[in-house]
C-alpha cells in the first residue's frame, strides 16, 4: 500500500519542480525556504517535496498555500515592459514577496509602530513600509499619506531597492528621474525621499522603509542612523511572518 501511494505522489527535486511550474530553480528553492511550497531537507542538505504539494500550488486546491501563487499571478510575474528600474533577480525577488503573503493585508500594530519612529526620528511628515508588486507599490503601513498603494512606475522605492545601502533623493525637482514624475507634480508633492531595502532571509528586497517630505533637505548623520536601524527591525519583522502572515 505504502508502495503505491509514493508511486502515485512521488518525490520531486527542486529542478523537477522548476520544470512543472516553469520557473528558476532558484525561484522554487525560494518557495520552498520560505514555506509557499512544504517541503523538507535530506540528510545531504537537498530541499524535496512530493508531487501531490506541486500539484495544490498549481491548480490552487486547498492544499495550496494562502500566499499567492507566482506561477500563475500576473502580479507576481516580473513585467514584459517595466517602466521602472528592475534588478537582474526581479522573477525571484517577486516570488519572495509573494511567499510572505503581506502584500493586502490588514494593518498591524508593529508596523505601524515603525512608521511612525521613523517620521519621529527623522523629523518627515511622511513615512512608509512600502513593498513592491510588479505593477503597484502598496503600502503596509503609512503615516502622513491617505493612499494605500501607488502604480509601481512612479514609485521611488524601485530605485531605493536596487542599493544595498541607503537611498536619498534630496530635490525630486532637480532629478531628472523623478521631476515629471506625478507623486512630485501633484500630492503628495514630493521632494524628498530616503528609503532603506528591507530584505528577507535570503537578501531580496521586497520593499522599503522610507520617508518623504514636501521640501528640499538632507538627513543629519543620527536621522540616517536611525532610519537605517528601524529598517532592521522592519526586515526582522518581515522575516518573522513567513507564509503564516493571514492564519
Amino acid at each position: 500500500m505504502q508502495s503505491n501511494l509514493q508511486e502515485d505522489d512521488p518525490i520531486l527535486t527542486t529542478s523537477e519542480v522548476a520544470r512543472l511550474l516553469g520557473v528558476a530553480t532558484s525561484t522554487v528553492q525560494i518557495w520552498m525556504e520560505s514555506g509557499a511550497i512544504e517541503s523538507w531537507k535530506t540528510p545531504g542538505g537537498h530541499r524535496r517535496t512530493r508531487l501531490s504539494l506541486v500539484q495544490g500550488l498549481m491548480h490552487g486546491d486547498d492544499q495550496a498555500r494562502s500566499t499567492p501563487n507566482p506561477s500563475t499571478d500576473k502580479e507576481y510575474q516580473p513585467a514584459s515592459q517595466p517602466g521602472y528600474p528592475v534588478g537582474v533577480g526581479e522573477r525571484s525577488r517577486l516570488a519572495a514577496l509573494a511567499a510572505t503573503g503581506l502584500v493586502d493585508t490588514d494593518e498591524e500594530a508593529r508596523f505601524d509602530r515603525l512608521v511612525r519612529l521613523a517620521s519621529m526620528v527623522t523629523g518627515s511628515p511622511i513615512a512608509l513600509i512600502s513593498l513592491l508588486t510588479s505593477t503597484r507599490q502598496w503600502f503596509k503601513a503609512r503615516v502622513g499619506l491617505a493612499a494605500r498603494e501607488t502604480p509601481r512606475d512612479w514609485a521611488f522605492c524601485s530605485h531605493a531597492i536596487l542599493k544595498n545601502e541607503l537611498f536619498v533623493v534630496e530635490d525630486a525637482m532637480e532629478d531628472e528621474r523623478f521631476r515629471t514624475n506625478p507623486l512630485v507634480l501633484q500630492e503628495p508633492h514630493i521632494r524628498f525621499y530616503a528609503g532603506v531595502p528591507l530584505r528577507d532571509k535570503s537578501g531580496q528586497p521586497l520593499g522599503t522603509l522610507c520617508v518623504i517630505d514636501r521640501e528640499p533637505r538632507r538627513l543629519r548623520a543620527a536621522e540616517v542612523q536611525g532610519l537605517i536601524d528601524l529598517a532592521e527591525i522592519a526586515s526582522s519583522e518581515i522575516q518573522a511572518t513567513g507564509r503564516n502572515v493571514r492564519n
